[in-house]
């Protein structure tokens, strides 16, 4: 039986730890240090600036240089897998959050530290009955994670992390990496080191070749002595050189029918997972970090955090519905709003916000402390774009409703709404919005109460008094 190694789990946690101090307002040194690059003359909807096709799929880039992109210190990625196709195993020196926009999958983190077998006390996984003890020998491997359209997936830094898509469609994942993040002490560069695979040839646009975004997802395997490698495996030194050959195949690669073994978890074990906060009884430091629930559904009507009939729904993920979160300083935001409905003007205290849209259309505005209108487009589905912290922010839906998922960088983001409930118009006295507004008492009143009982989502508007 694999037991964890307590040095390198401990190793791992000490590492999660140094994020935690994200929590709360949690801008980091770096992130203020850096504030300078949000001094921004114009906003705009962008697309992926480049792509290239893989053997099993495609991987589309958004440009990291964008103003928009530095301010907040992220980059974007889409990944498009085909199916019975797999990422290649890699790690990141920064968090990813991941939203899964269409199909399903299985993905995999290794933890370093953890061991490569579980049993859960709580009944979180196990092997399936079916299996003999003498294959579960021959393969053990760390916790299989069932992936579907709509959930929201935690990536820590440094993790080794795959994903095979075993549906019969098109696996789509768009992430968010964060990398300001105080876990990343290089600089803000996207960068992922792969442990396979190599550059797909003469299948990325020119734009990804200029950039060179593709030489940053090398096999780093290949750059060390063969020998070397041979002696630290215990292997051929002809096995070593097959792991460091030339791989046209890219980052995304075709798996063959039946090809990808592994212990799967169960129909009745990820549904217990799926639909419980809480995961598994922890019996350790083991059982807490190395069974730590990764992901969390965002469709999930029963859940939203505001709902109107009339409107729509607003669901949000942090760290107290997914505890990873806290570790990696990050959060996300599901919208479903209805036709013509108006988001109201608002602005996020603590954290930048990265906004995919994807269904529908709408119109937005985003506003500077200058009294400038930085943004003001109509989005639609595939765009996205930045709200900078502190900036506030308005949102009009179009004829055909809106979907969106919004990251954050904080793992529990603080929203400030100009008007309806909980707004700051509804905290003032009537008399302060009196006079700072040169109104009469009745416009004060209605400025302060008129939506008092709508929270963020207004449907459209009664016709208004007549003064």
């Amino acid at each position: 039986m694999a037991r964890c190694s307590p040095f390198l789990l401990h190793l791992f946690l000490a590492a999660l730890i140094a994020a935690d101090t994200a929590v709360g307002y949690g801008t980091s040194e770096q992130r203020r240090s850096d504030a300078r690059q949000c001094r921004m003359q114009h906003i705009s909807t962008t697309r992926p600036c480049c792509s290239f096709k893989s053997e099993g799929g495609i991987t589309e880039l958004w440009d990291e240089n964008e103003d928009q992109f530095q301010c907040a210190g992220v980059s974007a990625m889409r990944d498009t897998i085909q199916s019975e196709s797999m990422t290649l195993p890699n790690y990141s020196p920064s968090p990813r959050l991941v939203y899964i926009q269409k199909g399903q999958g299985l993905m995999g983190i290794s933890y370093p530290g953890c061991p490569e077998t579980f049993h859960s006390a709580g009944g979180a996984y196990s092997r399936r009955e079916e299996e003999s003890e003498k294959e579960s020998q021959k393969d053990q491997h760390q916790k299989i994670h069932r992936i579907q359209q709509g959930d929201v997936v935690a990536i820590p830094p440094g993790a080794v992390h795959w994903c095979y898509n075993d549906g019969n469609e098109e696996l789509v994942v768009f992430s968010v990496t964060d990398l300001r993040n105080q876990a990343n002490q290089l600089d803000q560069t996207e960068r992922s080191f792969f442990l396979a695979g190599g550059r797909p040839r003469g299948s990325g646009s020119e734009e990804c070749e200029k950039g060179r975004e593709i030489s940053r997802m090398a096999n780093i395997i290949q750059a060390f002595d063969a020998n070397m490698i041979a002696d630290a495996f215990g292997i051929p030194v002809d096995l070593a050189k097959k792991m460091q050959r030339e791989d046209e195949r890219g980052i995304i690669v075709k798996v063959p029918k039946g090809g990808l073994r592994m212990i799967r978890p169960t129909a009745m074990e990820e549904k217990r997972e799926r639909w419980s906060r809480d995961g598994p009884n922890p019996n350790g430091m083991e059982e807490i970090y190395c069974n730590m629930r990764i992901h969390q559904y965002l469709d999930n009507p029963r859940e939203a955090d505001v709902y109107s009939r009339q409107a729509g729904r607003l669901y949000s993920v942090n760290m107290h519905k997914l505890p990873i979160l806290r570790y990696i300083g990050m959060s996300a935001e599901r919208g479903n709003l209805k036709s013509n409905v108006l988001f109201g003007p608002h602005w996020t205290i603590n954290a930048h916000t990265v906004v995919y849209i994807t269904r529908g259309e709408g119109r937005t505005q985003i506003v500077s402390n200058e009294g400038r209108t930085l943004f003001d487009e109509n989005v639609k589905m595939g765009d996205v774009f930045v709200i900078p912290q502190y900036f506030a922010s308005v949102h009009k839906v179009g004829d055909n409703g809106v979907e969106w998922v919004a990251f954050k960088t904080s793992p529990v983001p603080m929203r400030s709404p100009i008007v309806g409930h909980a707004s700051v118009f509804k905290g003032m006295p009537i008399g302060v919005i009196t006079n700072a507004f040169r109104i009469q008492e009745s416009q004060s009143q209605d400025l302060k109460c008129n939506r008092e009982d709508q929270m963020m989502m207004f449907s459209p508007r009664r016709s208004p008094r007549i003064y």
